[in-house]
């Protein structure tokens, strides 16, 4: 994983799951790393854990609904590292339900989090990128946005929304900036936790009996980042083979 050491990485979501995985995974291959997420306590200790290997992270609390938030974790970049290389949008909410239930509160949630949360990192992260000559965007979107089923309606838009700014993105960014998406299926995370419809919640969690670690999507993201820099990886799906 040459292509990955001295890399100045942020990742949104970073405290579990896949954004945890990938922090310790490119930590392992020499990455510099800014960790962002709600739980600071959860990124403080992971940071802890990365330099105790060896390794070199630093945390910020990070809240993706709030664009300051977001601002300051490019910041954090700068300051401390010299520059970003790239911007790993990882935070995603998922409380799934049946349209019919107007659980409009929830709908919000996924726009602010899963939609706007990463048009705050394009926003944050592009006038450092242009300024540098390079930069490397990774949006991580889900299989939900490629199989379109009930119940989970807004949540595949708002992966959608992100699949289609990514491509405008890709296409607008020129020969010095790569832009990726990387699809999950089914993952051992935390999202179902974020699930309020207690029926959905209970077909998530039998669903997540086929469910594949989150290192096999940290393994997707750095296989992305560590090409040469003339080569773009553009679009990268991950789903346990089970999954139908």
């Amino acid at each position: 994983m040459s292509d990955i050491q001295d890399k100045v990485i942020a990742i949104t979501g970073a405290s579990s799951g896949i954004g945890e995985a990938t922090a310790l995974r490119l930590a392992a291959g020499g990455a510099k790393l800014v960790l962002g997420a709600r739980r600071i306590d959860r990124i403080e200790a992971l940071a802890a854990r990365i330099t105790a290997a060896g390794g070199r992270a630093t945390a910020i609390a990070t809240d993706v609904r709030r664009r300051d938030d977001v601002a300051r974790l490019v910041a954090r970049a700068g300051d401390q590292f010299g520059g970003l290389d790239v911007l790993i949008s990882n935070a995603g909410i998922a409380p799934l339900s049946p349209l019919d239930e107007l659980r409009v509160d929830d709908w919000e949630d996924m726009i602010d989090v899963n939609l706007k949360g990463v048009l705050y990192g394009i926003a944050a992260a592009l006038p450092v990128f242009r300024a540098q000559g390079r930069g490397h965007f990774v949006n991580v979107v889900s299989t939900s946005g490629l199989k379109i089923v009930p119940t989970q309606a807004v949540y595949a838009g708002t992966k959608n929304a992100v699949r289609t700014i990514s491509e405008g993105l890709r296409q607008e960014a020129g020969d010095k900036l790569r832009v990726t998406v990387v699809s999950p299926g089914y993952v051992h995370t935390e999202l179902a936790d974020s699930v309020t419809s207690p029926v959905i919640k209970a077909q998530i969690q039998h669903a997540m009996a086929t469910a594949i670690p989150p290192d096999a999507i940290a393994r997707a993201i750095a296989f992305a980042i560590e090409q040469p820099a003339s080569v773009d990886v553009g679009d990268i799906v991950v789903r346990p083979t089970a999954q139908a």
